[in-house]
């Protein structure tokens, strides 16, 4: 008697219905899910009155359900888009956030420019008068040329820089001898020979040093920025797999299917659903992180004396003139600011599933024991796998295929190595080119900000200092002209040094 007892109730509960929390034979009503169905903007034609068996279901459990197949698609269909505009949501956060970074550097940049031409402008219109005045565009041109190397301009520095203190040694050549008559020919032919002669000492190769050690860094800089956003932008428009979408389903509306909407997902079951969507994007980590060391490290090791190296220009230059100015104010740039929002983003890739399943996995105590484990209310039991998607090889929610890696994926992963390659270039002092490193035909790799508020004009905008003071020639300085009544023309006395210069070698 005790065995038929024993036995009739296990033929009783295989054949209750599976209800999640209420256990009764009785056919539920399904008009909780038909509300939230309805809500959605989902027809109610198909959807039950009340619960019926759950044989047709594809993706949620087969017991008694108030789904039928069309809403399981429809709801698999939105749990999709819902995800993926989380995750152009999250991408989008850290888009501006780098975007912003790029825009705050550029701007400092630029300023510091200005207000070294600026500066320039000042002083030597009151020291050189006439010959500044006559001559700006020298001045002007370098700037222009600083300015547009390092936000992405096809312009070699080494070029620019030999050809500033060329034109204004012509320039100077000419104004010292105007009283000659002295053919183009004879002015270039001084230019070239301006490493023999070095009229300017050593102060355009140290300043072309400096410089150039700079503005490779701060060039390499902003476009690792842009680079970074370019990655984020494309990684973040990535579709999710169908393997995805089923389990995204399972796992967020299945539980309405069943009749306890309020059941949340197990912490570690989401972990699994999110490392499965996302084990493509967990493989960025490894070069992502390398690029966000680089750029900190070129940061901390290049920039942090830039504005010093822009405002020091016309001391430089006035000194390569014999003439000194007075001492350049500064302000640091806060490149610590930047550095520790890039360290905040070091881990963004692996860290998506954790972001994610923040607001939706079941927390507190007893949760794990309550909670939905993709099935119904009860622990989840299977471990939680690593991140990259060769982890996901036993991955029990989601389906992946690990020998087909997301093609987008990889070549943005090859776009981080190229960057962070370049960017270790520009740390140890080689020139960068970043035109050829764009996988996107409309192009933002020769330097051109994503943030569409960012000006690419290079040109400056100095302060004006009022109007020039006009001299004939510069002051009179002892030490460098010599005596008023000097009767022989520096132009004999440069054709002397060179004549000089030859018989010693």
């Amino acid at each position: 008697m005790e065995s038929l007892i024993i036995a009739a109730l296990a033929l009783c509960s295989l054949t209750a219905p599976a209800c999640g929390d209420k256990g009764t034979s009785k056919a539920r009503s399904c008009s909780d899910i038909r509300q939230f169905y309805g809500g959605k903007g989902f027809s109610l034609d198909n959807a039950p009155l009340s619960e019926i068996s759950g044989e047709h279901l594809r993706i949620c459990p087969q017991g008694y359900t108030c789904c039928t197949v069309e809403m399981e698609g429809s709801l698999a269909s939105m749990s999709c888009k819902e995800m993926e505009g989380l995750l152009k949501d999250a991408g989008r956060a850290v888009q501006t956030s780098l975007t912003g970074q790029h825009k705050a550097f550029d701007g400092f940049f630029l300023d510091l420019l200005n207000r070294s031409m600026a500066r320039l402008q000042k002083s030597f219109t009151s020291t050189w008068g006439f010959l500044y005045s006559m001559n700006t565009q020298v001045f002007s041109d370098l700037y222009n040329d600083l300015s547009g190397y390092c936000r992405g301009g096809s312009v070699n520095l080494e070029e620019v820089l030999n050809e500033f203190w060329a034109k204004l040694l012509e320039k100077l050549v000419y104004q010292k001898n105007k009283q000659f008559s002295l053919g183009e020919d004879y002015q270039e032919c001084v230019s070239k020979q301006i490493e023999t002669i070095r009229p300017f000492g050593e102060t355009p190769h140290k300043m072309s040093v400096e410089v150039t050690r700079t503005l490779l860094a701060a060039r390499s800089f902003l476009q690792g920025l842009v680079k970074s956003a370019e990655v984020v932008r494309k990684v973040s428009q990535v579709p999710l797999s169908p393997a995805c979408m089923r389990a995204m389903m399972r796992m967020t509306y299945c539980p309405h299917c069943r009749g306890i909407p309020s059941a949340r997902p197990c912490a570690n079951y989401c972990s699994n659903v999110m490392k499965g969507c996302l084990a493509n994007q967990a493989d960025l980590n490894t070069e992502w992180k390398h690029l966000v060391d680089t750029m900190v490290v070129v940061a901390e090791n290049r920039l942090i004396g830039m504005d010093q190296t822009i405002l020091s220009l016309p001391e430089r230059i006035s000194e390569a003139m014999n003439k000194c100015v007075n001492a350049v104010l500064s302000t640091l740039f806060q490149v610590s600011e930047v550095t520790m929002r890039l360290r905040d983003m070091q881990s963004y890739w692996v860290s998506l599933p954790k972001i994610l399943c923040s607001d939706r996995a079941a927390h507190g105590a007893g949760a794990e024991d309550k909670c939905w484990n993709g099935i119904n209310r009860a622990r989840y039991l299977p471990e939680v796998m690593g991140d990259g998607l060769a982890n996901q090889i036993n991955n029990p929610e989601v389906e992946i295929d690990i020998t087909k890696p997301d093609m987008t994926i990889r070549q943005q992963i090859m776009q981080l190595k190229i960057t962070s390659n370049r960017l270790r270039n520009a740390l140890n002092g080689f020139d960068v080119d970043f035109q050829d490193t764009s996988d996107d035909p409309s192009g933002s790799g020769s330097g051109s900000c994503t943030d569409p508020t960012c000006s690419q004009d290079p040109g400056l905008i100095a302060t004006s200092t009022g109007g020039p003071v006009f001299y004939p020639y510069p002051p009179e300085n002892k030490k460098v002209t010599g005596s008023a009544r000097q009767n022989v023309p520096s132009i004999i006395i440069l054709l002397i040094s060179l004549f000089i210069l030859l018989l010693r070698r």
